[in-house]
C-alpha cells in the first residue's frame, strides 16, 4: 500500500439547515444493495464520497459505479475518497462484473466514474472504455454515462474513452477558478474546460457540474456557467457542498433554495440547454431521468 495522504483536520461545522436533512432510506434495500456490490468486489462513489443521496438511490436501486478502485492519487479538499500515493491494482474482471451487476439490477442507464489515477498509463482511460463496451454488450439498449477525471489533459486518454461510445461524457469543473488552489490543488480550471471542449468537438453529449457553498460569489458562479456555455456543455448540475468528514474543507455557506433557482434560471437564460440546480443535486443524481429528458 502507498503512503496515506492525511489532510489537515477541520473541526468546526456550521449548523445544518432543516432543508438539508435527509432520511437514510430503507435499511433492507440499503443492505441488499451493498451485499450485491460486495459480492463482486465493486465500489461506488455513493459510498466512497459519502453522498447524501445514497439512501434514495440504493433503495431504487441504482448506483454510480467507481472503477479503478476506491483510492485516489490526488488530494482534493472537498472529497472523502481515500488518498494514497500508490492506489490499488487494476481489476481486469471489473468491467464484466459491473455489466453483470447492472443487468441484475435492471439498470437502463449506468453511470461510471473513477478516482483520479495519475499513476496509470492513460490515466485509466482503457478501463473506462472496457466498461462501456462490457455494458453495451451485456444490456441491449443501455445508455452509459461516464464521469471522468481530467487525465492530465492527455488527448490520447480522452480519445480512448470517446471511441468506446459513451452516451454522455461528464467532467466536473467542481468550483470556481479562484478556489482551485484549495479545493482542487492538482487540477486546472482551463484544462477541465479544454477537456469538455474537445469532447464536444468530437461529437459527445457533454455534461459538467459544480458545488456551491465553498466561499464563491454569485458572480463567480455565473462566470463559470458562461464558460461552460462557451465550451458547448449540454447539461450543467449545481449542488450544495456538504463537508463529508472532519478532514475535508468546511462549508462556508448553506446556499438558499432561492439562490439555486436563480442559478438555474440564469444558466438556461444564457443558452445552456439543461441546467439542474438545487441543494441535493449531484452530478449523477437522477442521471437516467435527466438523460431521457
Amino acid at each position: 500500500m502507498g503512503q496515506l495522504i492525511k489532510p489537515k483536520v477541520r473541526t468546526s461545522r456550521k449548523r445544518l439547515p432543516s432543508y438539508l436533512r435527509r432520511t437514510l432510506g430503507h435499511p433492507r434495500m440499503l443492505h441488499g444493495m451493498k451485499k450485491t456490490l460486495r459480492r463482486r468486489g465493486l465500489h461506488t462513489v455513493c459510498e466512497s464520497a459519502r453522498c447524501p443521496n445514497i439512501g434514495e438511490c440504493f433503495s431504487m436501486p441504482t448506483a454510480t459505479f467507481m472503477i479503478l478502485g476506491d483510492v485516489c492519487t490526488r488530494r482534493c479538499g472537498f472529497c472523502s475518497v481515500e488518498k494514497r500515493s500508490t492506489p490499488l491494482d487494476v481489476d481486469a474482471d471489473e468491467p464484466a462484473n459491473i455489466a453483470l451487476t447492472a443487468k441484475e439490477l435492471g439498470l437502463g442507464h449506468v453511470v461510471i466514474t473513477s478516482p483520479t489515477r495519475d499513476d496509470l498509463p492513460l490515466g485509466g482511460a482503457e478501463q473506462f472504455a472496457s466498461t462501456i463496451t462490457a455494458l453495451k454488450e451485456a444490456i441491449p439498449g443501455v445508455s452509459v454515462e461516464v464521469l471522468t477525471p481530467d487525465f492530465m489533459g492527455d488527448p490520447a486518454s480522452l480519445r480512448v474513452v470517446l471511441e468506446a461510445g459513451p452516451d454522455v461524457f461528464n467532467h466536473n469543473v467542481e468550483t470556481v477558478p479562484r478556489l482551485y488552489p484549495e479545493v482542487r490543488p492538482q487540477a486546472d480550471y482551463l484544462r477541465s474546460l479544454d477537456i469538455l471542449l474537445r469532447a464536444k468537438e468530437n461529437g459527445a453529449f457533454t455534461k459538467s457540474g459544480l458545488m456551491v457553498g465553498l466561499g464563491e460569489s454569485g458572480e463567480e458562479v455565473r462566470d463559470v456557467l458562461a464558460d461552460l456555455l462557451c465550451v458547448g456543455c449540454d447539461v450543467v448540475t449545481i449542488g450544495q457542498y456538504l463537508q463529508p468528514t472532519r478532514y475535508n474543507l468546511e462549508v462556508q455557506e448553506y446556499v438558499s433554495p432561492e439562490a439555486f433557482k436563480e442559478y438555474e434560471e440564469y444558466g438556461r437564460r444564457i443558452g445552456i440547454p439543461n441546467v439542474y440546480s438545487g441543494p441535493f443535486v449531484r452530478s449523477s443524481y437522477n442521471a437516467g431521468a435527466l438523460f431521457r429528458r
